[in-house]
């Protein structure tokens, strides 16, 4: 199957999944349900469900096992989206588009969309804990439950976006574009395939080998970001080109260079799909999905 075959359809499933996990904006909570779910379908690749489904997906095919890992999956999503939601917020990087539309807060307001935010974050931990939507155990759901918020909290995903804005207009040592680099946008995509790993039942090397996975696609997707930002036009994005330089990012083309960012985006691929060698073909999906992250165009 061709990664674009693929993705079609495993988005299409993640969708479905979001609209039925999703609350529904009616009732006196309506405007806030329809912030939230505005910023959740106005589109996107969904990489880390996608992620999450085909790294359970190498160790089983199973019926049941797809079925446990969806509340995952879109838990996984209703974060990234949250954090998406907050980033574009004036006090964060200012973005008036994000997928070619209005960001939230343009539609919403400014509380408006922080709200949404906080809801979309804590919904996300209902999906995970709710023992009616799956049926793994109690010790996978645990575990599960933990990785994701340790990813998403201070030492993860929000601690490496207070990191970047803290550098602003800094010079600061390579290593600490790194741990932004890992933090920020690595951690829920590597916490997003262990997830996987542990709701399909993985064996302890099998899930060392795919949290490696994840660690290398990761950066790979932080790097090719960075080198998108400051390649690409604001209509191929979909959001600012850009942006990084307005702000005064350190971003890995300022270090590298154009070039010398292309070889190690691909460079982090390859140890990405190195990482799968133990695996057999229900893997395949996951070796696509890493080529895929090093030749985005948005």
């Amino acid at each position: 199957m061709e990664i674009k075959t693929y993705l079609i359809e495993q988005r299409q499933v993640v969708e479905d999944a979001l609209l039925r996990l999703t609350p529904e904006a009616t009732g006196p909570f309506a405007r806030h349900i329809e912030a939230m779910r505005y910023s959740l379908f106005v589109g996107g690749k969904r990489i880390r469900p996608i992620l999450c489904l085909a790294a359970g997906a190498a160790i089983s095919e199973s019926a049941e096992s797809r079925s446990n890992l969806l509340p995952v999956a879109c838990a996984l999503e209703c974060i990234h989206t949250y954090s998406l939601i907050h980033d574009d917020l004036p006090a964060m990087d200012d973005d008036a588009l994000r997928r070619g539309k209005p960001t939230n807060h343009m539609l919403f307001g400014e509380a408006g969309a922080i709200l949404a935010g906080d809801s979309l974050l804590t919904w996300a931990f209902d999906l995970l804990t709710n023992p009616e939507q799956s049926s793994l155990s109690a010790a996978q759901q645990l575990a599960i439950t933990h990785i994701i918020a340790r990813a998403s909290g201070p030492l993860g995903m929000a601690g490496g976006q207070s990191l970047d804005i803290a550098c602003e207009n800094k010079v600061f040592p390579f290593e600490t574009l790194q741990t932004i680099h890992r933090s920020k946008t690595g951690a829920l995509i590597t916490c997003a395939v262990q997830a996987g790993a542990i709701g399909a039942g993985a064996s302890a090397q099998q899930t060392e080998d795919l949290v490696h996975y994840g660690n290398q696609i990761g950066l790979a997707f932080q790097i090719v970001d960075d080198l998108l930002n400051a390649t690409s036009s604001t209509t191929e994005l979909g959001k600012a080109a850009g942006s990084d330089a307005v702000h005064g990012k350190a971003t890995y083309p300022a270090y590298f260079g154009i070039e010398g960012t292309r070889a190690r985006a691909h460079d982090a691929v390859e140890a990405a799909k190195t990482a799968l060698k133990g695996f057999d073909e229900k893997a395949e999906p996951l070796r696509m999905l890493a080529d895929y992250i090093y030749t985005r165009t948005s």
